[in-house]
């Protein structure tokens, strides 16, 4: 954007007056969105759910672990399937921006919550690409198992049948054109729940789904500027 379009694209000069008067609409419309938004976070806890039946394995820095072990002893667990194909160097660039937003884990911890990073790349590329990156977040490497195929965050038609932000293939293609455009691994994130040794499946996003655990961007939202910054 040239700097004579950055100016065309700045909101209009007021009074203090018209400005507050033009607050105070807008709050209407943020209140409106401050309770749908409440609304839908209730409709999400109440979503039914779903026991894992299969013994998923990972590799982690202490070897082989199971799904029950990301839990690290806590009710609830958000998996982050971060694209890195087996035969990549590192993972993609927006997943690693989304890493690097991530919050103060411990506040998770503190409401019996862990969050854990799964790719597809054999645990010793993610080591190395952890430590470039300087990362202590929980990161494990599902490698060899069905895990990302059977939570659609990778799509392989020979490994399951696709679905696509639960869409059928037919479907995705119907309404939002070819499916492989982007690529076989899609940003996702699933959430599980434990009871005992039970592991229940409650909730998955992907791409858009995942904007609003952005960080910055969603301070970046509250600026004039947006998303694309000065």
């Amino acid at each position: 954007m040239t700097e004579a379009e950055k100016q065309q694209s700045l909101p209009r000069i007021v009074s203090p007056q018209e400005w507050l008067a033009a607050r105070r609409e807008f709050l209407v419309r943020e209140k409106e969105f401050t309770r749908a938004r409440d609304a839908l976070n209730a409709q999400r806890r109440e979503l039914p759910m779903v026991a894992v039946e299969k013994d998923y394995v990972f590799e982690g820095p202490d070897g082989d672990v199971g799904l029950l072990d990301l839990f690290e002893g806590r009710r609830q667990l958000i998996v982050h399937h971060v694209m890195f194909d087996p035969s990549w160097d590192e993972g993609c660039s927006s997943c690693r921006f989304q890493i690097r937003d991530l919050g103060h884990l411990p506040h998770l911890h503190e409401r019996g919550t862990s969050l854990a990073l799964v790719s597809r790349a054999p645990y010793a590329k993610i080591q190395r690409y952890k430590e470039r990156m300087g990362w202590s977040v929980p990161y494990f490497s599902s490698y060899g198992s069905h895990f990302n195929y059977d939570f659609h965050a990778t799509l392989d038609e020979s490994k399951q049948p696709l679905l696509i932000n639960f869409r059928t293939k037919e479907e995705h293609e119907e309404a939002v054109g070819p499916w492989d455009v982007w690529g076989h691994e899609l940003p996702a994130v699933s959430v599980f729940l434990s009871e005992g040794d039970t592991i229940y499946h409650t909730y998955s996003s992907f791409s858009r789904g995942l904007d609003i655990l952005l960080f910055t961007l969603n301070y970046l939202d509250l600026t004039p500027l947006g998303r694309d910054g000065g």
